[in-house]
């Protein structure tokens, strides 16, 4: 077959089949699901036989609430074990993000004002305004004093040895 394209029409009265189709069998599956409840029922729960003297009836109801305790002892039993196995569970998650760790963001470079930094540090109601810049600049001019004096010192060791070559030269 060529490969041609589909009217539109065509494409149509396809889906509209292929619809119809699948309505089909989702009824007949209801259907079936209705039929096998209704087996199943008629299997595990026979319709109980009410006749007879209310000494039979009384003898039913006693073995009806016998199975009812029997079912609820077993469901309490049930519970109980999910329970357990669902704090075991959480007990383990907690374990395991424990050992994993928690992945922490990676820091970012943040430009801030020392004064801004300071507010964030000590809270919004203590306000700190010091200009840490003109601090700074008179400690490196106080680290560069100390240099010139140094070289200053040097110079006049210097000159004095100086002084003394020449007594020694002129002796």
């Amino acid at each position: 077959m060529s490969e041609k394209k589909l009217t539109s029409s065509r494409r149509h009265h396809l889906k509209s089949l292929i619809l119809q189709i699948a309505q089909n069998w989702i009824a007949t599956e209801k259907k079936e699901a209705i039929a096998a409840k209704e087996a199943y029922m008629a299997e595990k729960c026979p319709p109980p036989d009410l006749s007879g003297d209310q000494a039979a009836l009384m003898e039913t109801c006693k073995k009806l609430h016998a199975l009812i305790d029997q079912l609820d002892e077993e469901r309490y039993d049930a519970e109980g074990k999910v329970q357990k196995a669902d704090k075991e569970i959480e007990d383990l998650n907690i374990k395991v993000v424990d050992l994993r760790g928690v992945k922490k963001p990676a820091l970012k470079k943040v430009r801030m004002s020392a004064d801004s930094m300071l507010k964030a540090l000590l809270g919004s109601k203590h306000t700190v305004n010091m200009d840490l810049r003109s601090n700074l600049k008179q400690v490196k001019k106080e680290t560069k004093e100390e240099p010139t004096e140094a070289v200053g010192d040097w110079r006049k060791n210097i000159e004095d040895k100086a002084d003394r070559k020449k007594m020694f030269e002129s002796a």
